[in-house]
């Protein structure tokens, strides 16, 4: 590998990223599935909808050019090309797989029984194929949530695993604060994982999709906010008290504002959430955290104002989002800090929320 695909570690860190993207195909999934759902696959061809109506205008879509595999297969597919392109060349100590299908087993619009097939057959490749063979590897619980028993008992296979470490849900039309989800976070809480939030085509234009895929792009932190909102107003921090939520790929600047925005409407409407007993400040301050990337292009003094809005430096997590196009450099992505505000951003607030993580757990 040239000189030039490789990155530059962090000075005196060692890395926690949370938000790298292995990436799986259908025949990778066959060995762990059943018939009826394998034949579905390998005799009528099935592949999940797609919701976006885009394509990333990028020249390799979705992925980094130079993360494409030179025989062909798509970039985050091989764990061996990862090591040299990611984990070896960056100075990751950690690093948490977010996959997965596309869109996730959770967004299908029907037949969760296929859903839950789907996921539990990459809950068991991603533990064999990666989370078994790089030590630096933690994995993320995928689960057909719309089938809350079901979802909860794939939580309850899988989330006692050593290396795993969330459960991922993603963003796109559905407000998981709802109570109906609740025994999700429930089993999350007694497996000792975080719930990771990625976006996974959300709907940002009134419920739909802008003209633009440069519309949607800007608005993804919208999907974010609403669904923070929903998760403390429907009290789901009160009802589980350890409970941690990881917002993954949305940014983390547009937080001081929403943090401000829900204390001024519970001053003023708190007699409709009677459950919520503490300032939504606090409770997101005490309860979430949001990775980096996409980092917004920002100088020193302009990331110092957005942590005196979190009144926090711990709600912010390293992410380098790979190997997608708009990846972040743990170099690059940051502007100069000081290194004990590093430390956290690169490492430390992510281990605190993993309890998983050697050395993790609540500081």
């Amino acid at each position: 590998m040239s000189k030039a695909l490789m990155l530059e570690k962090p000075k005196g860190i060692r890395l926690v990223d949370t938000d790298i993207h292995e990436r799986v195909q259908y025949a990778d999934l066959l060995p762990y599935l059943e018939d009826p759902w394998r034949r579905y696959i390998l005799d009528c061809e099935w592949k999940q909808e797609k919701h976006l109506p885009y394509t990333q205008p990028a020249i390799a879509g979705l992925d980094r050019a130079d993360a494409r595999l030179s025989d062909g297969r798509p970039a985050g597919s091989d764990l061996d090309f990862m090591k040299q392109q990611l984990l070896d060349s960056g100075g990751h100590e950690f690093g948490i797989l977010t996959g997965a299908l596309d869109p996730s087993p959770s967004s299908m619009n029907g037949w969760y029984e296929m859903g839950a097939a789907l996921a539990s057959a990459y809950n068991d490749w991603q533990i064999e194929h990666w989370l078994e063979r790089d030590e630096r590897l933690y994995g993320s619980v995928h689960i057909a949530a719309k089938d809350v028993q079901t979802a909860v008992r794939e939580i309850h296979r899988v989330g006692s695993h050593p290396k795993m470490v969330q459960v991922l849900l993603p963003l796109d039309d559905t407000l998981w604060g709802d109570p109906y989800y609740h025994p999700i976070f429930e089993a999350a809480v007694q497996h000792r994982l975080a719930v990771g939030m990625h976006h996974n085509e959300p709907p940002v234009y009134y419920g739909k999709f802008p003209r633009y895929f440069i519309e949607w792009h800007t608005m993804i932190p919208t999907a974010h906010m609403m669904q923070v909102t929903n998760l403390v107003f429907n009290g789901v921090f009160e009802k589980f008290p350890a409970l941690k939520v990881l917002m993954i790929e949305g940014g983390f600047t547009f937080a001081p504002f929403l943090m401000r925005k829900m204390d001024e409407q519970y001053r003023h409407l708190r007699h409709e959430v009677p459950w919520i007993k503490r300032m939504p400040s606090e409770i997101i301050r005490n309860h979430i955290r949001f990775t980096t990337q996409p980092m917004d292009e920002m100088n020193r003094k302009d990331f110092m104002r957005v942590i005196e809005g979190l009144e926090s430096e711990d709600m912010i997590c390293f992410s380098t989002d790979y190997p997608h196009w708009d990846y972040d450099s743990p170099i690059r992505a940051l502007p100069s800090l000081d290194f004990p505000l590093k430390e956290k951003i690169y490492s430390t607030n992510a281990k605190a929320m993993y309890e998983k993580l050697p050395g993790g757990g609540r500081q």
